[in-house]
């Protein structure tokens, strides 16, 4: 299970063991843009475009993933109800951050990330961690008959984008057991998250990140 620390950021037991590992998923009351200096983020466009940010920070470009193996650099992609990623190559220290709404997820991006890890890095999917953040849950998340097709439904119908990505995840090759899901719902937790569905255009932006601690810090 997810838990919050002191800076209001949700993080993931099972990935606090990783020593080199930078890693989080913001609410609305966490400054992350604040605690670093070497962020990179995307224009994201809801695609399955994976780009690799080579150490630089900033907006890279548009696109739904970004990749990362540098020391002191992390990555996030904003979010405020679709579905945030995070892969962790813990043999080779990689990192990706991946936004899926349901376009992304229609367009496979969490597959495309690992694909994309596999091809920069030599990852193997077995040897991933994925932790899937807080997003719109099923719960919430109606959908008409178009958008319900994309899934394979009919008519208005809720969609469990978190359990289409994890499953993707599964089909991709990584271990069932090293996917972590929050099972937090943006839209039904307003004092913790920001949510477009629930707020509209005054929504803010939920930040989802990873990162490798700077190589002086490593053990």
């Amino acid at each position: 299970m997810f838990y919050k620390d002191s800076r209001q950021v949700y993080r993931v037991p099972e990935l606090d063991s990783i020593s080199w590992l930078i890693h989080g998923f913001g609410t609305r009351h966490s400054a992350v843009l604040a605690l670093f200096d070497n962020l990179a983020t995307l224009r994201q466009i809801h695609s399955s475009t994976c780009i690799a940010a080579e150490g630089r920070s900033g907006v890279l470009g548009p696109g739904d993933a970004l990749l990362e193996n540098t020391p002191g650099a992390v990555v996030a992609v904003r979010t405020a109800d679709c579905i945030p990623v995070l892969l962790v190559d813990e043999r080779l220290r990689a990192v990706a951050a991946v936004h899926a709404g349901w376009r992304g997820t229609v367009a496979c991006i969490v597959q495309r990330a690992v694909e994309s890890m596999r091809e920069r890095f030599g990852t193997s999917p077995a040897n991933l961690h994925a932790a899937i953040g807080p997003g719109i849950g099923q719960c919430c998340y109606e959908v008409g008959p178009e958008v319900a097709a994309q899934f394979g439904g009919q008519g208005r119908t809720h969609i469990d984008l978190a359990g289409a990505n994890r499953r993707q995840l599964v089909e991709a090759g990584v271990t069932p057991g090293r996917i972590y899901a929050s099972n937090l719902c943006t839209m039904c937790r307003p004092e913790d998250f920001h949510s477009f569905r629930r707020d509209g255009e005054a929504a803010g932006r939920l930040f989802s990140f990873a990162g490798i601690r700077p190589a002086l810090q490593l053990s």
